[in-house]
């Protein structure tokens, strides 16, 4: 029996000693393999332990999506503040009900594993209830999305003022520390509180924003109740960027880009494991305003964006009166250029993109390309600017064309005389109205998509083709822009 009981005392001891050994213990537990250790892991766990022993009461935790937050700040943290003490009370919030209902199923899991029973016998949770559950203790956990009511219960123990001669709340607070010499009583854990698809929105980002002011804040039962945000950044002024402008000093920061430099100054991963040095350095590269936010945690600000709003997507062309397939192509002016060739359904109500090519491949394969593109996306009228040998690009795709049986396509020929930067910011506002992406294109054209919607007014953009290309599909259409106020 002495053994036994030294055993479990070991275990005890080793698992509460810091959040990452009770996470690795518990998920090889739980997924019988075992979690694999980040650098970031363990940087996270040391300042969640300090929340642990009261150092620390707000904190904010910045990392990118995937890299084991949740599984280590939020499951088997608030698993193992229920170990520390059955009493403890915790709200935890998502950006969806869903997502922290998720969550607050796990934490059952891991308190009603066997081995957490034997270890913790004291935390017996009431109900299967993902919402709103307790434990025998008076301990418990709310879930519920961060735009959800949070009524009806506070994280964290309740402050004992001085001269209280409540006898009963008295006694609670002397039985809690003797469980927990601490007084660690739980926390608010915010894990995402906003969609990357919603952060581009300042009504929903204010939204959130006060919605902490109003109620997150107040649901806290001690000044001294932790409150723990861990996201990845959105914005200049998502939830992170708000509080520490408002309260510049109130927050302890953990910020933990995916790309770090050793001692030599040489790039470093923080997680091969997840992103190693070769995806990094893509996704850099097709999508750095997202990179440098989300994945750096160094949020820019999107003004001087030519496309300051989102671009209007699909699911299905609608059924229109009029309905032409058309190509617009900008052929490379030099080697260092992009062709870009956009298919496009013309109707009435706008243009509905269906197919683009945008590359830096020699002519010589781009050519019998864009001929393919043309006879798969059956295109009635082709329209080739023939500067700087457009004119022979564009003779020798009509050709290729014909000789893979397409006899549809109609080709026409034009001198782009009018300069580009003025062409692209004169139209910008007829391109955002009159355009029409498919749904996902960001996934199916990514560099045409960072090209786009990382376009900036002042200048200083490495590529101008895709945005003239797509300017070139508003200028050639066969309504004017007045024609077309009634259908908006």
């Amino acid at each position: 029996m002495a053994d036994v009981i030294r055993d479990i005392d070991v275990i005890k001891t080793w698992t509460l000693s810091s959040t990452l050994n009770f996470t690795r213990f518990f998920f090889k537990q739980l997924y019988k393999r075992k979690f694999v250790v980040g650098r970031h892991h363990i940087r996270i766990a040391q300042a969640l332990d300090r929340v642990f022993r009261g150092e620390v009461t707000r904190l904010i935790i910045n990392i990118a999506p995937r890299f084991g937050k949740t599984e280590l700040a939020v499951k088997n943290f608030i698993a193992m503040g229920l170990g520390i003490n059955p009493a403890a009370k915790f709200i935890h919030l998502s950006y969806s009900d869903g997502l922290a209902r998720d969550n607050s199923a796990s934490i059952q899991a891991i308190i009603r594993d066997p081995e957490y029973i034997r270890l913790f016998p004291g935390t017996k949770p009431t109900s299967r209830n993902t919402q709103k559950w307790s434990t025998t203790a008076g301990g418990g956990l709310y879930a519920v999305s961060s735009a959800g009511q949070v009524t009806g219960f506070g994280a964290g123990l309740v402050d004992l003022e001085e001269g209280d001669q409540d006898a009963e709340l008295i006694a609670a607070v002397e039985e809690l520390a003797a469980v927990n010499p601490g007084t660690f009583g739980g926390a608010i854990v915010i894990d995402d509180p906003i969609k990357p698809d919603d952060a581009r929105s300042e009504l929903i980002r204010t939204k959130v924003n006060q919605k902490f002011e109003t109620t997150i804040r107040n649901r806290v039962n001690s000044r001294n109740t932790p409150i723990i945000i861990i996201m990845q950044r959105l914005d200049i002024d998502d939830l992170c960027g708000y509080l520490q402008r408002v309260e510049p000093d109130a927050w302890e920061v953990l910020s933990l880009p995916v790309l770090e430099q050793d001692e030599k100054g040489e790039d470093v991963a923080l997680w091969p494991f997840k992103m190693d040095l070769a995806e990094i350095y893509k996704t850099r590269e097709l999508t750095p305003w997202i990179f440098e936010t989300q994945y750096m945690q160094n949020p820019q600000p999107l003004t001087g964006l030519m496309y300051e709003r989102e671009f209007k997507t699909y699911d299905d062309i609608p059924v229109t009166r009029k309905h032409t397939v058309k190509a617009y192509v900008d052929t490379a002016d030099t080697g260092a250029d992009f062709l870009c060739s956009i298919v496009y359904v013309e109707t009435e109500i706008g243009n509905f993109v269906t197919d683009v090519i945008y590359t830096d491949a020699p002519m010589e394969v781009t050519e019998s390309e864009t001929a393919r593109q043309f006879t798969r996306c059956q295109v009635q009228k082709a329209v080739i600017e023939s500067n700087n040998g457009g004119r022979g690009f564009g003779r020798t795709v009509e050709k290729t064309c014909r000789i893979l049986g397409n006899r549809l396509t109609a080709f026409t020929f034009f001198h782009q005389t009018n300069n580009k930067d003025v062409r692209i910011f004169s139209h910008s506002n007829e391109v955002q109205n009159l355009t029409y992406f498919p749904t996902g294109w960001e996934h199916r054209w990514p560099q045409f998509w960072s090209a786009i919607v990382h376009y900036k007014k002042d200048g200083g953009n490495r590529h101008d083709d895709a945005p003239d290309a797509l300017t070139g599909t508003v200028e050639k259409r066969t309504d004017t822009p007045q024609n077309l106020t009634k259908y908006f």
